[in-house]
């Protein structure tokens, strides 16, 4: 048969009903407004106060978030002399908090201007340093270019020292951005949001600040646990050393100094390596998120302190393993954990990229512990360091995605296509904002996986990419690409069903995840982005019926874990704009489950180990035989007294077209079939499970005659099979010889078919 070129089709349909057109209809695109808890706590005065580098924290700093002044001005004019107004910062122009509201667009310059006062007094250097910007950013003091920085999600500073003069100075950042019209990794920002695809996001969304430093002074710590060997390694950065000096790193547990050690520093270094013996330490966990406290001094030969900063870290492990049940699992501290977890895509009605406040950033992890999830997956998007210190300091364990970048722009950019290149400068800063995120990061314990690629979105030379970030970071595990795309690399494989569940087979290196599952949709009245067009992949519209299905769907991946499911993130955290698959509503209002209540609910994914037994194989791994029919035969084909010799015999799995995903089918043709197929019983069991493989097919089952399963699959181009309970077909089963009887319709020319039953029991440790 000849193979349908349906993704490079789906990827050209994205592209068109995504829109490019930055300006066109902005006026309405950024008329939707919603204030959550925290909008009215948010002041000029007090906005974002709290120190922002919680990794290495100095005593002295200025902090330059509020008002600044602003203005949108064509890319082809100079510096403009005369502002439009004021912005607050950190909040992106585009966000209702930032008091502007306004797009910018690729043909057009964001620019900021602010005063400074600093103090004479110091007798050493001024960094001034950005959270973020998004996503091109110049840097001018007193009428000076002091340098250029891109990537929209990484802090970086400048030394601003040789600019200043004497009296008031003058800050003028430049910002350029151009969102889904560029290649550059920009998340889910798209100038024309609908579905999933969210508002721009434009200029500083994190704090600026002022640090006065010595003229030779530490500039970056890499703390690595060695938890095995009992040490703390060490990585410390120098700036300015012009003579010998001394390094000192105390470890504390409280109030006690656990360890110390001490380095010489030659004059001129620029990097140390460090040891630090933690015995008997105290394991960082979920259960129990300890954190060591951290002093590092640097000291002139005399003994006088040159510069010091604070800081922690947490001894814990992340390495591969197996399970008890002899799966390749995921291991915490040489344990297997597993992982539940929810997507989190990290925006905020008021603020967009940026929450309101500390506070509000603060709920949102909170509510995900009290339901009871151990995971966070940082959904294309990262946070401010504030952040991951919380999820240290809570005990969350973090996936951190790697914002995508656009592959709208260019076709070739194709996950589908293992040979497809990406356009050379997209590349070189791709990798470069990769590279930037593991180093901005690298310190917090929480974050035990990267994953640079999602379900293909900008995916190119996989394997190169993956196998530098492990080389680079050794001391985490890589998911290199989270769904659809697979490329056999890295230490996970992931696989997205949604509504789900599912999963792939285990393999022998890596763990089997599911990256992404559920997406029940529930548009709460009252606490809505928009009137219309409100998305979720399935969507209820009362509270039972909600929740009835999400805790079906808990109940239908517990004894996934059987077979060796190793993690499961449900999509998610909160409504997003137009999406309403959150467990909590956009503007953080209203919580859409009992937490306490769902948390009992999801118990059984930790504490019961799943026993599967196979009743009528699937053919994911094997190819398995049916009676095929392509005529009804009356009504007596579904009975098991039916003589069906006559009927041809085929090996499952079927489909009507090329399905690249399967490696071996049987041409499925015509629009109706009939299959049936006996299997033996030895007991009755207390539940039963579907495994099946139905894109865009609609079935009915039958059980020794008897109606068990009416099951329509809209999805199109999947992977992986799903699971689900078999409610009805308990009665009809009996001890011995069974037939399973199917009714199989193609609703579209792309159509599949495969299905197994299994039992489990549950083995409460």
């Amino acid at each position: 048969m000849k193979r349908l070129n349906i993704c490079i089709s789906f990827a050209l349909l994205l592209f068109i009903v995504t829109g490019v057109t930055a300006q066109r209809g902005a006026d309405n695109i950024l008329r939707y407004s919603m204030d959550t808890p925290w909008t009215s706590e948010v002041t000029p005065d007090n906005v974002w106060p709290e120190y922002p580098r919680p990794q290495m924290t100095r005593d002295n700093w200025i902090n330059l978030n509020g008002l600044w002044e602003y203005a949108i001005a064509d890319k082809n004019r100079p510096q403009p002399t005369r502002y439009q107004g004021n912005i607050l910062v950190p909040f992106a122009v585009e966000s209702s908090l930032s008091g502007v509201k306004k797009m910018v667009g690729e043909d057009n310059y964001l620019w900021y201007k602010r005063s400074l006062d600093i103090p004479s007094s110091h007798d050493g250097r001024w960094l001034l340093h950005f959270g973020a910007v998004d996503w091109e950013a110049v840097i001018y003091l007193n009428g000076t270019e002091v340098g250029m920085h891109r990537g929209g999600y990484d802090a970086f500073s400048f030394d601003i020292t040789p600019y200043l003069k004497d009296g008031q100075q003058e800050l003028v950042v430049r910002v350029w951005d151009p969102t889904d019209n560029g290649t550059q990794p920009r998340g889910k920002q798209v100038a024309n949001p609908r579905g999933i695809w969210y508002t721009p996001v434009t200029g500083i969304w994190q704090t600026v600040w002022l640090e006065p430093v010595p003229n030779s002074y530490i500039e970056y710590i890499r703390p690595t646990p060695d938890l095995d060997a009992e040490v703390l390694n060490l990585r410390v950065d120098l700036s300015g050393s012009q003579q010998a000096q001394r390094l000192t790193v105390i470890a504390r547990q409280g109030s006690v100094e656990v360890a110390r050690t001490q380095a010489t520093v030659g004059a001129g270094s620029r990097q140390l390596f460090l040891t630090l013996p933690v015995s008997n330490p105290r394991i960082w966990s979920p259960d129990d998120p300890f954190l060591y406290d951290l002093d590092i001094e640097l000291s002139a030969t005399s003994g006088q302190v040159v510069d010091a900063v604070s800081s922690y870290f947490g001894m814990r492990k992340i390495s591969m393993g197996q399970d008890h049940n002899g799966h390749t699992y995921m291991l915490l501290n040489n344990e297997p954990v597993f992982h539940w977890g929810l997507l989190d895509q990290g925006w905020w009605p008021d603020g967009l990229y940026t929450p309101p406040t500390e506070e509000a950033m603060l709920f949102d992890i909170e509510k995900s512990l009290e339901m009871g999830f151990n995971v966070i997956r940082k959904h294309v998007k990262i946070e401010s360091q504030r952040y991951y210190y919380h999820c240290d300091r809570m005990g969350v364990l973090v996936w951190q995605d790697m914002p995508n970048g656009n592959y709208f722009n260019d076709l070739r950019i194709q996950a589908w296509d293992p040979d497809a290149d990406r356009p050379r400068e997209s590349a070189i800063q791709f990798e470069a904002e990769l590279k930037a995120m593991i180093d901005n990061f690298y310190h917090f314990p929480s974050i035990i996986m990267w994953v640079p690629f999602n379900e293909g979105w900008g995916q190119y030379d996989t394997e190169r990419v993956n196998q530098w970030m492990m080389d680079y970071d050794p001391s985490r595990l890589s998911n290199a690409t989270s769904g659809w795309a697979d490329r056999g690399v890295g230490d996970v494989r992931d696989v997205h069903i949604y509504p789900g569940p599912g999963m792939a087979p285990t393999e022998k290196n890596r763990a089997s995840v599911l990256g992404e599952f559920g997406g029940l949709g529930w548009p709460v009245e009252g606490h809505l982005w928009w009137d219309q067009r409100n998305w979720g992949y399935l969507t209820y519209y009362s509270k039972e019926e909600f929740q009835k299905t999400l805790y079906d769907l808990i109940d239908k991946t517990a004894p996934l874990t059987g077979w060796g499911l190793a993690g499961a993130i449900y999509t998610q955290t909160t409504d997003v704009e137009g999406e309403v698959n959150g467990l909590i509503t956009y503007d953080r209002k209203f919580v859409k489950v009992d937490p306490a209540s769902f948390k009992r609910h999801t118990e059984q994914l930790f504490k019961q180990w799943w026993k599967p037994s196979i009743i009528l194989s699937d053919s994911e791994l094997k190819p398995q035989k049916w009676k095929v029919s392509y005529a009804k035969h009356g009504d007596s084909w579904k009975d098991a007294s039916f003589n069906d010799r006559a009927w041809d015999q085929v090996k499952a799995p079927l489909s009507t077209y090329d399905n690249f995903f399967l490696s071996e089918y049987t041409d499925w043709t015509g629009e109706t079939i009939y299959l049936r197929r006996d299997f033996h019983v030895m007991d009755i069991p207390d539940r039963l499970y579907l495994k099946h493989y139905l894109p865009r097919s609609t079935i009915k089952v039958y059980i020794n005659g008897q109606l068990v399963l009416e099951h329509e699959d809209r999805g199109g181009r999947k992977r992986d099979y799903s699971h689900e309970l078999l409610h009805n077909a308990l009665p009809y089963l009996k001890k011995g010889l069974n037939t399973i009887a199917v009714e199989l319709n193609a609703q579209e020319e792309q159509s599949s078919f495969d299905i197994g039953i299994y039992t489990t029991k549950p083995v409460v440790e």
